[in-house]
């Protein structure tokens, strides 16, 4: 166990690190989305960024991932809370967790949060960034945000010897805590 030290960050380090991380993405998110309106209000309407490769192109974006479930923006925006109060919770309770798994929960939850300023304040989110060399929905910094950081907390879990646990050793404390319970029981029945 003295290896997984490193992949079991305390407390403070990981709300100090998701919130960092938190705020970082939302503002960029954020930041990104009004310039890019106000750039739709002067008449912008697309730009090459890498000629061939990505585009600017405004998209009002009603549904969700890919436009799917348009017209659905409220139950958008309840879940985006459901999933960060669950990424909140899941990083303050859970009692092994690596560093990995902090930061992708943080990109999940900011993109969840940035989508949802966007639907709740203008009824649609602004996605920007079209792909050229290929055929994919246009997205936005907070999209990337989720994506991303889906992938780095299920990284983070699946490869940390932070969860790792040794099932006979756990097999044993619950063997254990059984005993306990029964020899309480019997020592309160017969103290009846």
């Amino acid at each position: 166990m003295s290896g997984t030290t490193e992949f079991i960050p305390p407390r403070r380090w990981r709300a100090t690190t998701a919130a960092l991380l938190f705020a970082l993405v939302l503002a960029t998110d954020q930041a990104t989305k009004v310039v890019v309106r106000a750039a739709v209000r002067a008449g912008f309407v697309a730009r090459d960024l890498i000629p061939g490769v990505v585009e600017l192109r405004f998209a009002a974006n009603t549904g969700a991932a890919f436009s799917l479930g348009e017209g659905f923006g409220w139950a958008f925006v309840l879940l985006a809370v459901a999933v960060t109060c669950f990424c909140a919770w899941y990083l303050r309770r859970a009692p092994l967790i690596s560093k990995l798994e902090v930061v992708g929960l943080a990109l999940v939850a900011a993109g969840a949060v940035g989508n949802a300023v966007d639907r709740a304040a203008f009824g649609y989110v602004t996605d920007f960034i079209a792909t050229q060399f290929i055929d994919f929905p246009i997205f936005n910094i907070a999209d990337i945000g989720i994506t991303c950081g889906a992938a780095i907390a299920f990284i983070g879990f699946v490869f940390s010897p932070a969860n790792k646990v040794d099932a006979t050793a756990e097999l044993d404390r619950r063997d254990a805590e059984a005993r306990e319970r029964r020899v309480a029981r019997r020592g309160r029945r017969e103290g009846r």
